[in-house]
Parts: C-alpha cells; structure tokens; sequence
C-alpha cells in the first residue's frame, strides 16, 4: 500500500470511546467515514466487542452499527461471529474482532543497544518479532540496513492477500559514540527518507523519540490506559520522558521535548556526557547504579545482576539502590510539581529500579511535591514492557487506516 511518508509524531491521541462530532456542513458519506473509524478504532483498542456494546459505548443506533460492521467486514478489516456463548434469550449479537491475521504493520525501534522490528497486527497483536545487537557508534541512518533485513525476513512468511498499513519507528533519543560523548538526535527527515527507500518507493513511515512513542503505547493499552495526563520516564543509555497532558502528546520544537535527563539536580555532582554537570541521568542512569554498587559501567547484564543482590541482601548493592532511587524519586517529584500528572510510568531499565525502590520514590514525593499534586498522582511500572516502543510504532502507523477505513483499505 502506497502511503505519503508522514512526519512527527501527532499530537492529539484519539479517545476511542465515542466518534468526533461532524464538521458543520459535512455530508453523510463523511459522516459514515468517520463513524466506520470510530468503530474499527473502538475494536482495534478494546478487541472483539458485540455489536450491542458498540451501540452502547459510542452512542450510535443499532441499525447504524450493524452496517458499519458489516461494511468493515467486508473489507476484511474485521470478522463478525456469533458469541459462543448466549447470555440472554433471544437472537445473540454478533461480536466484531480486528482482523490481526490479515491487516498489519511494520513497527521498528532503533533503541541504545538493540535494533527491533515487528510485524503487529490491527487489534495490537504481535505477530512476528526479531532483534539484532545495534554496535556502540552507530547513528540510526547506518540502522536502515540492518532493520531492512529484518523485515524482508519477516515479510517472506506474510499471507499474499494480507493488507499492509505503513511502517512507523522509535527512536532513542540518546546514543554515546565511542569515546562516550552523548550525542542528541533521534528521528528526523533524513531517517523517514532512508526508510522509505529502503523498504519500497512512496511507503510511508513515521518516525519519533521512543520516549513518546511507548508512552502513547502505555497510555492506551499499559499501564496509564484511559488516563490524559500521564508521564512516561524511559531508561536506556540516557533518561527520557514521554509527556501526555490533555489526552495530547508535548513534542515541543521539531519534537525534541523530554529530554528530562539532562535536568540539572546536583550542581556540584559528576560530569555529563553533555557536556553540563549534576544532570539527573547522572545520578539515576544504569552507570550509576553499576558505578555505586562497585560494578564496572556498561557491564551487560550488570543492572539485573544489581537488583537482583540488593534483592538477595548484598549491602552495596542496596546502598547503590536506595541512592539511585532516592535521586529517582527526586526528579520525579519536581516533574509532578511542574505537569501536575495523574500517573507516572517507569519504563525501561527505570521499570525495575522502580519496582525495587518504590517505598524509597514515594518518601521523596511525599516530602517534596505540593499537596495538590500528591494527593492523587499515581506511580504505575509500565506495563508493556520492552515491547512499548513497537506497541506504540504500529499505533500511529495504524492511525490513517484508523481515520479512513474505507480508503486505506481500497488502496490495499
């Protein structure tokens, strides 16, 4: 399927409860346009749902759901059956499920130490995962080839007759060269091009921070579902964040916002690889934690092997937790204080120092963050795990089938 290559992230998420009102003046085959994306997007979120609870949840007369499902059925974009099993007398309602097997995505992250793709179906299934090592020094240009190979290898077991949507790839925002100086890029034009190239003429790919991808990821299907005003904190080889206020992505100038781990929190602690001193990613990075607990920096496995002795009783090894988590905690309560969130959401190598120095965070917010704030902020380890930023990719290269159904499928 040919697609325009889109660029940025969107910043509105969609809610999928209930269809966007009409634009005065539009005509009823808009309307139905809209209304089918409505419906495809509700079961693309929330999986199979009858066709009485979809009349329910978006406010839509039984006739009209009835033939939007059976329009989106026949465009193979959704299946309908009758529920196994009957819940009341009389005729059951058919149940409307996202086609995964037959509709899909290409959904790529280009993270600090690995490079992953994905084939993700429409309902956010997984359908086919592969990774490879990414090498210190390589900039996210020189990772089209390899990701183009791991698609081409997934895409040879793809069914003939199965609808390509487009491709979407995350990007962590931070990569060290060699000598270890933090360099400051993530996605850009030049990756979108590469991309398309690589993959086939006029394929279109979006491109964003990882930070911001996984946390549209965690809020619509983890760990902040539902919940407008989220932040995400991503650990990897820096710190960054992903900002949701109002149900709206913050992507900031040319979309390099949340770059929170170079919030300077200790003037007078240890150099940055930026250049600045005290940055927080400093005190609560993988290098701290390895540096605090007597292991060496960017050992493999060492933040695992860490937590798990503080775990198990080893002094250091609790010492260098409780300090990392303190900082954490530290960090993130000035954020609450300036984004007033409902939820915050640790991913990454942040979901286990979290997981493990929780009592150690919220003492920090307990102390520091304004009562208004505190009182309702919830802390939440992100739900999606590793598998966020892809999760999170294939969401916005599902968004224009989302918003057209009629239209993106003809073209496939």
């Amino acid at each position: 399927m040919a697609t325009p290559v889109r660029s940025g992230l969107p910043r509105a998420v969609r809610n999928p409860e209930f269809p966007l009102p009409s634009a005065p003046g539009a005509t009823q085959e808009e309307i139905r346009r809209q209304n089918l994306g409505a419906v495809l997007r509700h079961v693309h979120v929330h999986g199979a749902t009858s066709r009485a609870e979809l009349t329910s949840r978006l406010g839509l007369n039984r006739s009209t759901i009835g033939a939007l499902a059976a329009d989106l059925a026949a465009t193979g974009l959704v299946t309908e059956e009758t529920p196994t099993t009957a819940r009341r007398a009389g005729r059951p309602s058919l149940v409307v499920s996202p086609r995964s097997d037959r509709v899909y995505a290409h959904a790529l992250s280009i993270e600090g130490d690995r490079l992953r793709a994905a084939l993700i179906g429409l309902g956010g299934r997984i359908l086919d995962l592969r990774e490879v090592s990414r090498p210190g020094g390589m900039s996210a240009f020189d990772a089209v080839g390899p990701l183009g190979g791991l698609v081409r290898d997934m895409d040879s077991a793809v069914a003939a007759d199965a609808l390509f949507v487009g491709g979407a790839v995350a990007v962590a925002d931070t990569t060290r060269d060699r000598d270890g100086k933090i360099r400051i890029g993530g996605a850009d034009d030049a990756l979108r091009t590469a991309l398309e190239a690589e993959f086939a003429p006029g394929l279109g790919f979006v491109a964003g921070d990882l930070a911001d991808i996984a946390g549209l990821a965690e809020h619509l299907r983890g760990a902040a579902a539902g919940i407008n005003d989220l932040v995400y904190l991503h650990g990897d080889l820096g710190i960054s964040a992903g900002i949701i206020i109002g149900g709206r992505l913050v992507v900031g100038h040319r979309g390099h916002s949340g770059k929170v781990g170079h919030m300077v929190v200790n003037p007078g602690g240890l150099p940055c690889g930026c250049g600045s001193r005290g940055c927080w990613e400093t005190e609560i990075g993988d290098a701290a934690l390895l540096r605090h607990a007597g292991r060496e920096p960017g050992e493999r496995g060492g933040i695992l092997e860490v937590l798990d002795a503080a775990a198990s009783g080893e002094r250091s090894a609790r010492a260098a937790l409780q300090h990392v988590a303190d900082w954490l905690g530290f960090g993130v309560a000035n954020l609450v204080n300036v984004v007033n969130p409902d939820t915050v959401v640790f991913g990454g190598s942040l979901r286990r120092v979290y997981a493990a120095g929780a009592d150690a965070v919220r003492r920090r917010l307990d102390e520091i963050v304004l009562p208004a704030s505190r009182e309702h902020v919830q802390l939440r380890a992100a739900a999606l795990g590793r598998n966020a930023a892809l999760i999170g990719a294939a969401e916005l290269a599902f968004d224009q089938l989302l918003a057209d159904p009629l239209n993106a499928g003809a073209a496939g």
